[in-house]
């Protein structure tokens, strides 16, 4: 059945409506129209059925009615309008939206001029002041829906944030200013607006809503605060508001309010501290202390998602995480200080249990490698920065060193055991902790050559040194090779330091045993102290010549370049001290051995090289001929 004209009419609205309407939807979306006649070529007209062609008259067949012609394309009429319609929505928003919004500050700054002249000339009193407080905050936050109903949230959360900030001035104002409520009826007056603000954050699903709340609540002990030590009810509330924030975040991926919850707890808690805290209240202050550490230290787990995958310190866990266990410790530390060191050392180990403990527990869930996993090792880092704590504060003086060399090789080998490269790290930082202070602060207090506390901590660093560069020697990837190598050169460095420093003492006691003998400076006193220094001077060369030519020989047999390296620049100092400082100092004799002993070190030496016993020149040359080899 052909279509009538009718329907070819009815076809043709349509498709300009649709266009019409098409056209809208990109002009509010912003996007690019085509031009009018790519969209009028567009338009193309619905087939029509086959029409049989006239017939003739002779045929003796009725003839058939014309076939209809094709549709015309849309006509062009409706393009003016269209191109006048963004005009028209730059007025309708200038007139809905930003005079709206002159109109409401306007307003509110008129308001506020009468209510001030009006608190100026004793209009109003202090009950009528509060009751307006009260009545414009409930009123803006009611009114605030109906913009929030129309799309403008942002400036409906903007009235919520002035309505609720009037309702807790108010409610200070009939405190504080005013006296006309107890502070009692005013911490439930504030603690409602505070549930129904974060009631109306989870119905409208709104984070900002819930900071507003989480403000407003721990404001309100600083809005009401006597100057009275509330210990117990203050520390209550705030855990009531941690807990409420931990409740809202396990529901809602609103992990930054834990952050907002930490840093008002941590506030309020300095601000009590600095203010009120004694010793009698240790256990109290601790109690909740560790009650907040709790919250804190589960809110990581039990916020973190399967389908995390941030970088280190870049979540909300994370850093909460660490944040919370530093800053407890710190707090313990303060208070245990001045009690017992060995309680807060063993504080700190039970510290690091607990964290072992919450690594596990990360470790054991099935979660996509990312936030979990970092997690998991930033809580083992804790526990294990816990247990090198630990040791400073148990230990004094040069036990303290020997204890941080301790931990380093029991690391290194569970390190070896697990295969952990976290456990290495921290092995390598305690290592490089214990040498540091070796090195720098340990001061020792020695009365016996060699066999003596100092000896025994070098041997130890010593020791542990060459467990570390035999294990990363085992590796067979650079990083293994570069710690194998700094190992070797500072295990060396130390035992010649040791050694040096025993030399040191030896003669320095020589020196303050000849003193009393004179009692003053006589040329006898100056001739047996330039002798003693004078063989103190040799020594130290005799001594570094030894350590060199045994380096060179270990260097030798184990064929290592890098211990013969060693063995050169030490062999090197040693020249330049003989040959610009011993020949100065040094009187003839111990001038002659030097230079000497020196030479035949330094023959002893060539020789080996000259015939080349480590073949290192056919070494060289197999690598030359594979270098032009492979270039041909």
């Amino acid at each position: 059945m052909e279509p009538s004209q009718n329907d070819l009419e009815a076809i043709r609205r349509i498709l300009a409506e649709l266009t019409t309407r098409v056209y809208r939807i990109e002009s509010k979306l912003q996007m690019e129209p085509e031009p009018v006649e790519q969209a009028h070529a567009s338009v193309v007209s619905p087939p029509l059925p086959p029409t049989r062609p006239k017939a003739s008259a002779t045929d003796g067949i009725k003839e058939r009615p014309a076939p209809t012609p094709p549709l015309p394309s849309i006509p062009p009429r409706a393009q003016p309008v269209l191109r006048a319609e963004p005009e028209t929505d730059l007025e309708s928003r200038i007139g809905s939206h930003w005079l709206n919004r002159i109109g409401i500050a306007a307003l509110l700054i008129g308001i506020s001029y009468f209510l001030k002249f009006a608190f100026d000339n004793n209009w109003i009193g202090p009950a009528g002041r509060v009751t307006i407080g009260l009545l414009l905050g409930v009123a803006v936050v009611v009114w605030s829906e109906r913009f929030r109903a129309k799309g403008y949230h942002a400036f409906s959360y903007s009235l919520k944030a002035v309505g609720i900030g009037a309702l807790y001035l108010s409610l200070w104002a009939a405190f504080q200013v005013y006296s006309l409520i107890p502070s009692g009826v005013a911490f439930v007056m504030m603690l409602a607006v505070t549930a129904a603000t974060a009631a109306m954050a989870w119905a409208q699903d709104a984070q900002l809503l819930a900071a507003f709340a989480l403000t407003g609540g721990f404001s309100t002990p600083l809005l009401l605060s006597t100057g009275q030590n509330r210990e117990v009810a203050l520390f209550a509330y705030v855990a009531l508001l941690d807990l409420a924030t931990l409740f809202l975040v396990v529901f809602k991926p609103w992990r930054r309010l834990l952050v907002m919850s930490y840093a008002g707890t941590l506030l309020l808690y300095m601000g009590w501290y600095s203010g009120f805290y004694s010793r009698s209240q240790l256990g109290l202050t601790l109690s909740f202390a560790t009650l907040f550490f709790a919250i804190f230290a589960i809110a990581p787990l039990v916020t973190l998602q399967p389908e995390d995958e941030i970088p280190l310190f870049a979540s909300v866990p994370a850093v909460l995480a660490f944040v919370n266990a530093v800053v407890y410790f710190l707090q313990a530390y303060a208070m245990f200080e001045e009690i017992d060191k060995t309680d807060m050392a063993w504080f700190a180990l039970a510290l690091a249990a607990v964290y072992i403990f919450l690594s596990r527990q990360v470790h054991s869930r099935k979660m996509t490698p990312g936030a979990a996993q970092i997690l998991h090792f930033l809580h083992l880092a804790v526990a294990l920065g816990f247990i090198t704590v630990a040791i400073p504060i148990r230990l004094d003086a040069h036990w303290i060193t020997i204890g941080w060399f301790v931990e380093a090789g029991v690391f290194l080998w569970v390190a070896d055991r697990i295969e952990s490269e976290l456990l290495n790290v921290f092995a390598l930082a305690a290592l490089a902790l214990g040498v540091a202070r070796l090195l720098v602060i340990d001061n020792f207090e020695v009365t016996r050559l060699i066999f003596n506390m100092r000896m025994a901590t070098y041997a130890i660093a010593v020791a542990v040194l060459s467990a570390v560069a035999w294990y990363a020697s085992r590796r067979s990837d650079e990083a293994g090779r570069m710690v194998a190598a700094v190992a070797v050169v500072a295990l060396n460095v130390v035992a010649l330091i040791a050694l040096s420093r025993e030399v040191a003492d030896y003669y320095d006691r020589q020196m303050s045993a000849i003193r009393p003998a004179y009692g003053r400076w006589t040329q006898a006193y100056g001739r047996d102290w330039s002798r003693i220094r004078i063989e103190r001077d040799f020594t130290y060369s005799a001594l570094w010549m030894a350590y060199g030519a045994m380096l060179m020989v270990v260097g030798f047999l184990r064929r290592a370049p890098l211990v013969r390296w060693q063995a050169l620049l030490l062999i090197a100092a040693t020249i330049v001290k003989v040959f610009i400082y011993d020949v100065a100092q040094l009187d003839r004799g111990y001038r002659i051995v030097s230079f000497i002993v020196l030479g035949v070190l330094l023959l002893a030496i060539s020789f080996v090289y000259q015939h080349d016993w480590l073949q290192l020149s056919a070494k060289k040359k197999a690598q030359e001929s594979a270098e032009s080899s492979a270039s041909a």
